[in-house]
Formats: C-alpha cells, structure tokens, sequence
C-alpha cells in the first residue's frame, strides 16, 4: 500500500505561474468591471437619490443616502482635495510597477481590485463640480444609519479598494508573491512546479 505523498514546498499552488500577459489581462479586466460597476452605480444614484430623503434597507442595515465627499472617509483632508488625485496616480503607478513580475492570479484579482475603485474615485475628482482635481467623489451607501453617523456613506470603488488591500494583506501573510511563488518557512520564496512551468515557456 503506497502512503498518501507529503505536501512539499515545490507543489502547484492554484492560480500560481500563469503567464504575465495572461495575469496582466486579468488585472485589467477585473479593474475594467469594477470601475464600470462604480460608474453605473454613480449615475444611478444621481438620477434616483438626487433631492430625496434615505431609503431604508434590509430593516435599516443599509440606507441609499447620496451625498458629495470632497475629502476621505469621515471627510478627512476635505480642505485638501487635489492631494487625492496625487495620491491616486502614485498608487497607479505602483500597480503598473507591480504587475512587471506579475503572474499570481490571487495578486491580479487583488491588483485590479485596487486600480478599479482608485480610477473610479479619480473620475469623480477630475471631472465632477466644482473644479478638474477639485471634485467631490459620490457616495450612496450608509450603514445602519441614513447619514453616516455609524460608517463613513461610501461608494462601490472604495468597496473594490478594501476588498482588494485585505486580499493584498491576505497574500501577504500566507507568503504569496505576485510573481507566482510562495514564501518558505524562512520567508525565501520556493519555486513551485507551475512557475518553473511558467518560466521555461517564457523562455521557449
């Protein structure tokens, strides 16, 4: 009778060594879906909320209640407003830099849930009133309180961003690299069989 085999530091992790422009495609789609989530929602918020009074949901959990942030949770820096865009480029510009080693589909999900509600913010500061990189982001959604009493009122982008930095957080600890290998007991990354696998079609 042959014993079950060992889990060795060299297996196959789903999702792990995919190709970069497979997992750069996924980063992007994922990061296009939420962004267009965020958009629609906006718009639709702005039609049906605009001038009305909170609507309760799920025995007042939720309230849709639309309202105009010109800074961050709990208007932080709402003096500040043309730092956010700033902000946003910078995180921009450290996902293009994180996705040249790219070949985690976890880290792509997590990557493009980032991108999506950072552009999604950026819009609304960019092209709402009252002023390009003065804008005030839209928000709609408040928990168990009709004004934000109880959570700051957020929108879908700045759910895709919480969403994606726990799931960053997530990899993190459980030693999951963007580049498809998983960290050792001593926190050096391991090969495993599917980014070796990875490697030598990249090279072929």
């Amino acid at each position: 009778m042959t014993a079950a085999p060992s889990a060795e530091p060299g297996r196959t992790d789903p999702g792990a060594g995919i190709r970069r422009p497979r997992a750069v495609a996924i980063l992007a789609g994922v990061a296009l879906v939420a962004l267009l989530a965020d958009l629609v929602t906006k718009h639709l918020a702005l039609a049906a909320l605009t001038d009305r009074e909170p609507v309760r949901l799920l025995g007042g959990a939720v309230y849709l209640s639309l309202t105009r942030n010109s800074g961050a949770a709990w208007s932080i820096g709402a003096d500040h407003t043309w730092i956010f865009p700033l902000i946003t480029i910078g995180v921009v510009g450290w996902i293009v830099w994180m996705a040249l080693r790219l070949r985690s589909l976890p880290w792509a999900i997590c990557l493009g849930l980032v991108l999506g509600g950072a552009l999604g913010n950026l819009v609304d500061r960019i092209f709402r009133a009252p002023a390009p990189f003065h804008g005030h982001v839209v928000d709609m959604i408040s928990l168990f309180d009709p004004y934000g009493q109880v959570w700051p009122v957020f929108n879908l982008a700045d759910s895709s961003l919480v969403c994606g930095v726990l799931l960053a957080m997530l990899l993190e600890l459980t030693g999951r690299q963007r580049d498809g290998r998983r960290a050792g007991r001593d926190g050096a990354p391991v090969e495993t069989d599917a980014t070796q696998g990875a490697d030598q079609r990249e090279r072929a």
